[in-house]
């Protein structure tokens, strides 16, 4: 079982729970839990977005270890990802519904991660997330000068079992690893 969310790693999902994202940074943020999540990954992404992931573009070992689905509309999208969650072995599923969840499609995907012991994160569009999930994250990239040219906001804007809190980090998206980054201005003394 892997640790809960601490001052040191904040972005560590709690498995068996089902956790969003929203924002312009949200499928940044998806590909980062992807490389921190040890074995199988099942990305739902509906099959009218162009737009997915291009395996040989992920962070180190994603690609190998990740299924993309492509499901036809978002009743079969919904049930991808509630058979994804059930299923033992994954450890990741990242969904895309076009539609805000309802509190009975949450607690639906919720039980199912119960059930699998899996960790799912589903991308929402602003403001379309379930009272069901879990944690909520409002992702956005940061302009940045070129010594870091990968930087994010994440913020923590819902969390059932603790604080919330916001967090500048530089990821450059090839590996699990990641470095907070001081807010403008702002001196850390050593």
């Amino acid at each position: 079982m892997r640790p809960e969310v601490t001052p040191d790693d904040p972005f560590l999902l709690r498995q068996r729970r089902v956790h969003e994202a929203e924002g312009r940074g949200r499928r940044a943020f998806a590909l980062f839990q992807a490389a921190r999540h040890p074995g199988p990954l099942v990305w739902i992404v509906p099959s009218y977005v162009p737009e997915t992931p291009m395996l040989r573009g992920l962070p180190q070992g994603v690609g190998e270890r990740l299924h993309l689905l492509r499901p036809v509309g978002e009743t079969d999208l919904l049930w991808c990802a509630e058979e994804a969650l059930r299923a033992a072995p994954v450890a990741l599923v990242i969904a895309e519904p076009k539609q805000p969840l309802s509190l009975i499609a949450g607690r639906r995907l919720q039980l199912a991660a119960e059930a699998g012991g899996t960790t799912g994160l589903v991308l929402i569009h602003q403001d379309a997330g379930s009272n069901a999930a879990e944690t909520r994250w409002q992702c956005e990239p940061i302009a940045a000068t070129a010594e870091h040219s990968t930087l994010h906001r994440w913020r923590l804007i819902k969390n059932k079992r603790g604080t919330l809190g916001s967090w500048a980090l530089n990821w450059n998206g090839t590996s699990a690893t990641f470095h907070m980054v001081s807010e403008a201005r702002e001196r850390h003394e050593s």
